[in-house]
């Protein structure tokens, strides 16, 4: 049960900072980033407050990352069939990736503050205000890992609902650029693209492209899902979180590590690694982390297979979101599952040359690639490394179809009921449904109905 938010743009917001007035193509020039690009989410400084009970001067000094939390966490129990006053009082956890706060930053003057300041940039708030605002009272954590935080938090759920900390858990993640620093900083240490673009897996790669988002997950215990006749979108078979400890560097990646918390993971999951179909890759496109990560996964996945593991990295399509990277691959492996293909991998024309392609088990698909009749359920891999040096890899398996479907009504028209707190809201919500009907029907949506 997933839901996450991911209109974006691919630019550098003038919302955000002057493109032009930070670009420099010299890497090491002070002050300058050598990149004008990335993936960027639309309307961040939107937010309904009072759907959330928070007033217009809370709201101000709110992090636009606690705005996104309530938001997207709203939409992910709505999408698993949960009435959120359902869990007032219930033992449901919350588990946060989320790296640095920016949004702090921008009040610079000791005037600009108010008391609503601390409360609304601390990051232990991720966490906290989502289990107040909804009365929960099971864990509420706040995960940084960097890269990793939000599978990491995936992870920490599931040994918590395992261990009977919590019935239901809400695990995820978000990452949002306010601010020039963080882009400038990577910069610096030559980690990001010149175009702004992951090319994973490709001759091309040279680093990555940033990118913003936000997901959630909602958890529980199979045995408790299935008695609740609960819509099951994926099972976790088994995950784990390991360490780099002393690599080539500090940020470096280790070939070695990847591959111990890789088989950690099967180990805890009970399954082969021969009926691994899929792994969903944390996939930078640096010319580094690549050739590592494609080599460690065919020494746990690539012996004896009757057919080769396809890889992707969903980085190449939103940017990468740091904190919120990993639940971002683990949404696309459920997805994965559920239709039974793998998506074309973009930004890949040319395999990287820094790997003998033609002696692995791996394949990186071109076009959408369906995977074969198989007697077991399909099984996808995904994984997501730190620059901090702390892995977690997961496991999934696709989940059984109902066994009774409803049979499909031939109408000329459906009725669409919606419902919001206020006028205001259900128009917003309107015409959000009016936007996205018109990408998907545009030959049937020739106007917007009337309120």
């Amino acid at each position: 049960m997933a839901k996450s938010r991911s209109q974006c743009c691919y630019n550098s917001p003038e919302s955000r900072w002057n493109a032009t007035q930070f670009f420099d193509p010299d890497p090491d020039a002070p002050g300058k980033m050598y990149t004008r690009n990335g993936s960027f989410l639309n309307s961040v400084d939107q937010f309904d407050a009072d759907f959330f009970g928070i007033s217009p001067r809370e709201a101000t000094s709110l992090d636009p990352q606690q705005r996104l939390l309530l938001e997207v966490a709203w939409h992910a129990l709505e999408h698993a069939g949960i009435a959120a006053d359902s869990l007032v009082g219930s033992r449901t956890g919350v588990f946060v990736g989320m790296g640095g706060n920016e949004y702090a930053r921008l009040f610079d003057k000791p005037e600009d503050m108010d008391a609503y300041l601390s409360t609304g940039n601390s990051p232990s708030m991720g966490a906290g205000r989502l289990s107040y605002m909804l009365g929960l009272q099971g864990p509420a954590l706040v995960i940084d890992t960097a890269c990793s935080s939000s599978l990491v938090s995936v992870h920490l759920a599931c040994r918590s609902l395992l261990n009977d900390e919590c019935e239901t858990a809400l695990a995820g993640g978000v990452s949002l650029m306010l601010v020039p620093d963080g882009t400038i900083a990577m910069c610096k240490m030559r980690m990001l693209a010149p175009d702004g673009r992951c090319k994973t897996f490709d001759a091309a790669a040279d680093g990555f492209g940033r990118g913003e988002g936000c997901g959630f997950v909602v958890l529980k215990r199979l045995s408790d899902a299935q008695r609740n006749g609960d819509r099951i979108l994926a099972i976790v078979r088994g995950s784990a979180v390991n360490q780099d400890g002393r690599s080539g560097s500090l940020t470096a990646p280790n070939g070695a590590a990847q591959v111990a918390v890789m088989r950690q993971a099967l180990d805890v999951a009970g399954l082969d690694p021969r009926h691994v179909d899929f792994v969903e890759c944390h996939g930078t496109g640096t010319a580094l982390g690549d050739p590592i990560e494609v080599r460690a996964l065919s020494r746990v996945y690539g012996v004896n297979r009757s057919a080769p593991l396809a890889l992707g990295a969903v980085k190449a399509n939103l940017g990468h979101l740091e904190a919120a990277a990993g639940i971002a691959g683990l949404i696309k492996a459920v997805l994965v599952l559920q239709h039974a293909e793998v998506p074309p991998q973009p930004n890949y024309e040319k395999p990287n040359p820094h790997l003998n392609w033609n002696e692995l088990p791996i394949a990186i698909p071109t076009a959408p690639t369906a995977f074969g009749k198989s007697d077991r359920p399909l099984v996808a891999g995904v994984s997501s490394f730190g620059f901090s040096g702390t892995n977690a890899h997961m496991l999934l398996q696709a989940a059984s179809p109902p066994s009774r479907q409803e049979p499909l009504v031939n109408r000329p028209a459906f009725l669409l009921t919606l419902s919001a707190r206020g006028p205001e809201a259900l128009r917003a919500l309107q015409q959000q449904y009016v936007e996205r009907l018109q990408v998907m029907f545009p030959w049937r949506m020739s106007a917007t109905p009337p309120m």
